[in-house]
């Protein structure tokens, strides 16, 4: 499956041919419980931490083995490499995971929200393929006159920018097809219903904690792009390796992990054959973060993350724009409704359903790189609301590029002022609390961390929904939230501030 050639999210372990040629054994293992493997699949649980443990010992045992194990692959694949290496066994010698998730509860739910759109058709497309062994995926012949057709250069070459949303459409056209209901809706019922907030069952589920046991070198990586899903743990990751001195970290641009993956594979040989072959590829030169700022050119190196920034604070103002003055006071309101209400369509005196603030156009270089947060003061007319906020690059011919995005259930506000490094959104807790009816509250959103210059004529926009299920909301990757399901009518006041972490045109 993993040499289809087709554009499927499933297509992550790298490119076989790649590592072949270059005198490495390239293993591909299934999960226990998929791919026609036997056990149950647990999800990223304890008991896939000590099958990884087994895996690497088992390679290292191979004749053709020389007892240096190291591991590759985007997205769970990158998952399962943090999972065998806080596991310790002796064999493993380095990891390279990128775009990679540590904490399952941090994907599953974005600070109380659920993310349906991913979890839901993810697990039911692991089952639908879970009882297929290799044998169906090698002599289908079906699939291998596919695989033929999708590895033809040109054609293949269309793939170059199919992105994460493509996967996750192509997914949910799936949905509908049969799959067996064990451990899949099981599983399914235990993330998005049974454990809505952190409890055993998710810090089973969390490798954030264990990483403080990885002394191996490590390279992670993600793309911009990448916000609803592997972008956040990214840094959560980097933060807690801060330990470990062999770590690198490189941030991709547009289209940077596109499928099939065959991104960075030369960045990948050159830290394999440092660490397991021993050749000074001189791939622990310079500073250990490269990244690539979206709206300039080339790359940019930092010895930290994030690179040392000034936060600039504009204003929602109550006329709609987006400015460092904070103008007249006032608010703005939008109108979210829940389900079951039995209305054909909205009404001609309700309010929007999305609120948006735009800056003026752009004087000079406006380079963004970093953690972003939005200082919401606003009161909602339910017990419980969602916030989602959106921000975007406009162009002066109108196109709308989203950069990143930020969410936050209204009723998990309370944050964890400890936890956050400084300079950096606090990190809320999984307390439920209320919403004071009516009351202005002060929220802190923290955006997921990202990098962009703002070009002059370009404008920066926020939007902000409560419910994202309308196509015609933002949603990067089209990756949606489980609604809250309340009705309610939220007020913005204009003391509200977006703080974006700006740093020199020098840096």
């Amino acid at each position: 499956m993993q040499d289809l050639g087709a554009p499927a999210g499933f297509i992550e372990a790298g490119a076989t041919d790649f590592w072949v040629s270059r005198g490495y054994v390239h293993v591909i293992a299934n999960l226990r419980g998929t791919g026609g493997s036997g056990g149950e699949f647990g999800f990223f649980d304890s008991q896939e931490r000590r099958d990884m443990y087994d895996l690497v010992e088992w390679a290292a045992a191979q004749p053709w083995c020389d007892g240096n194990v190291g591991m590759i692959g985007i997205s769970y694949f990158a998952m399962t490499q943090l999972e065998a290496a806080v596991q310790r066994p002796p064999h493993l010698k380095a990891i390279f995971p990128v775009a990679v998730t540590a904490d399952l509860y941090e994907a599953a739910s974005h600070h109380g929200l659920a993310s349906s759109a991913f979890i839901t058709p993810f697990l039911s497309m692991m089952g639908l393929t879970s009882d297929r062994s290799d044998a169906f995926w090698r002599r289908n012949p079906a699939i291998t006159a596919a695989r033929t057709i999708l590895n033809i250069p040109r054609i293949h070459q269309k793939f170059a920018t199919m992105n994460g949303e493509a996967a996750v459409t192509m997914m949910r056209g799936l949905l509908k097809l049969p799959h067996s209901p064990h451990p899949w809706d099981d599983l399914w019922l235990d993330a998005m219903v049974r454990h809505p907030l952190r409890d055993p069952w998710w810090e089973d589920r969390n490798l954030l904690p264990l990483l403080a046991n990885v002394d191996i070198p490590v390279y992670l990586g993600c793309d911009w792009e990448n916000v609803p899903l592997h972008l956040p743990s990214t840094f959560t990751a980097w933060k807690a390796l801060a330990h470990n001195p062999n770590v690198r970290m490189a941030m991709l641009g547009k289209f940077g992990l596109t499928w099939p993956w065959e991104s960075l594979h030369h960045e990948a040989l050159a830290w394999y054959d440092h660490w397991l072959k021993g050749i000074d590829t001189g791939i622990m030169d310079g500073p250990p973060v490269r990244y690539m700022l979206p709206g300039a050119e080339g790359w940019r190196e930092s010895g930290t993350w994030p690179p040392p920034a000034d936060h600039r604070a504009f204003a929602l103002r109550a006329d709609g724009s987006l400015a460092v003055d904070k103008g007249e006071p006032g608010t703005r309101e939008y109108l979210t409704l829940g389900a079951g209400l039995n209305r054909a369509k909205a009404g001609p005196t309700d309010p929007p359903s999305t609120l948006t603030w735009t800056s003026a156009p752009l004087a000079d270089n406006l380079n963004v790189v970093g953690p972003i947060e939005l200082a919401l003061v606003a009161s909602a007319t339910a017990l419980d609301t969602a916030w989602m906020v959106t921000l975007a690059d406009v162009d002066p011919d109108g196109s709308v590029t989203e950069v990143t995005a930020g969410w936050l259930r209204a009723s998990l506000r309370t944050v964890d002022e400890q936890a956050s490094a400084p300079g950096a959104p606090a990190l809320p807790c999984t307390q439920a609390v209320a919403v004071p009816v009516g009351e202005p509250v002060r929220y802190r959103i923290p955006l997921v961390a990202n990098a962009r210059r703002f070009q002059p004529g370009h404008r920066i926009r926020i939007t902000l929904a409560s419910d994202d299920q309308d196509p015609a909301v933002p949603a990067i990757m089209n990756f949606r939230h489980a609604s809250v399901g309340t009705s309610s009518i939220n007020t913005v006041f204009s003391s509200s501030r977006l703080l974006l972490p700006v740093i020199s045109a020098r840096s």
